[in-house]
């Protein structure tokens, strides 16, 4: 009974006949400012309302309306309350409802502000939504926030990735004069069946194909080519990330290329995911040919180039023109990955005509979440197939 009434949040109203104190009272205190009947009208009204569940009032006196107050100080001492009540899952979801439901975006250039929040992907989204909006006096904390997520993403992706990836790298290197742990032996018998000998019943190999070691220097060039609209936030998050791990590899040459109606380079900062960030400016159109255009006019090595486009696909550019260069770079030899997200989320809204029509290419487009994201890069620098999650869904 004691969750069934902080769940409907009625007090009498709620059918329970059970009633809160102490600890409980203030959890229910918590969530009633957020989820009480007038929270989901985007202002952060000033009620301190009874009941989640129905229109109805609870024991209170006054009117029901959810919020947060209108002074920065009540909403900060909110923060405190829900990380004191509530494990940090459970917080960065409540922060994020705070957000959406109360409008209190703007209260994240505040300072004091940014110091009681719970940091992760979608507040760091958020935040850089808010960047050309944030007062100087907020920036260093913004930064130091974004660098906490960042560092804590690296610390979780990095080794994996590394790992995987230079792996790939090894196999991609094919000899004909391999030792025997190096032996492809895939290749090698797809490559000699015209000697089998029925009698004998094996394959007869004369010709060996091996893994080579990858050698130093650059060995493929990567492309990340990023939709930096407001829906693709979080894959923005993680493509900086992953962006700076492929750079720190010598035998990646990685470039980033951020866009939305505008192409912008930001390979120079790669050394520093949170300046990459920083760079980028969410919000805004889309033109997708645009940015593929430019990823064309840098690719010098077809044959060893993999190019990740990361986007939802809804095209403000030319469609047609958008299209034809996928299908040029597919067959100049490029390797060509469209990711639909680069997140932890569900199934991403997307435009399922272009998804279809990249997929007629050659090129079918899936969501992505980050724990797969290397073997995704993996299978494209081998040029295998791509382990694509669902895949008659995204066709």
């Amino acid at each position: 009974m004691r969750r069934w009434r902080l769940v409907l949040g009625g007090q009498g109203a709620d059918g329970t006949g059970c009633s809160l104190s102490g600890t409980d009272a203030a959890m229910d205190r918590t969530l009633e400012a957020l989820y009480g009947s007038g929270g989901g009208d985007g202002s952060a009204g000033s009620g301190t309302a009874t009941g989640r569940a129905d229109g109805s009032q609870g024991a209170a006196s006054g009117p029901r309306s959810g919020g947060l107050g209108g002074s920065a100080p009540q909403v900060a001492r909110w923060l405190g309350d829900i990380r004191t009540y509530f494990p940090t899952s459970v917080v960065q979801v409540m922060q994020r409802d705070a957000i959406d439901r109360l409008g209190l975006s703007a209260l994240l250039l505040e300072p004091e502000m940014l110091a009681a929040v719970e940091a992760d992907v979608h507040l760091v989204g958020t935040l850089l939504s808010l960047n050309k909006a944030m007062p100087e006096t907020t920036k260093n904390t913004a930064r130091a926030v974004v660098r906490k997520v960042v560092e804590d993403l690296e610390k979780r992706l990095a080794t994996r990735t590394r790992a995987t990836l230079t792996g790939a790298l090894d196999r991609s290197a094919r000899i004909g004069r391999p030792r025997h742990r190096d032996i492809d032996w895939d290749r090698t018998i797809r490559a000699n069946l015209k000697n089998y000998l029925p009698d004998h019943r094996t394959v007869v190999p004369e010709r060996l194909i091996g893994y080579g070691r990858a050698a130093r220097g650059v060995r493929k060039d990567v492309l990340l080519c990023v939709d930096q609209s407001g829906s693709m936030a979080a894959s923005v998050v993680y493509a900086s990330v992953f962006g700076a791990v492929l750079a720190s590899m010598r035998s990646l040459a990685t470039r980033l290329i951020v866009f939305d109606t505008s192409v912008v380079d930001l390979t120079e900062e790669l050394d520093d995911p949170v300046d990459v960030l920083f760079g980028t400016q969410l919000g805004g159109g889309t033109d997708i040919n645009r940015a593929l255009a430019y990823c064309q006019s840098r690719i010098t090595r077809p044959a060893d180039t993999v190019v990740v486009l990361i986007s939802d696909l809804y095209e403000g550019g030319i469609r047609e023109e958008m299209l034809g260069r996928v299908a040029a770079m597919k067959a100049s030899g490029v390797q060509f990955v469209t990711l639909l997200a680069l997140s932890d989320e569900g199934a991403p809204s997307y435009d399922r005509e272009h998804a279809a029509a990249l997929a007629a290419l050659g090129a079918p487009a899936f969501a992505c979440t980050p724990d797969l994201f290397p073997e995704v890069m993996a299978a494209a620098i081998e040029r295998r197939q791509l382990p694509i999650p669902d895949m008659a869904m995204h066709q």
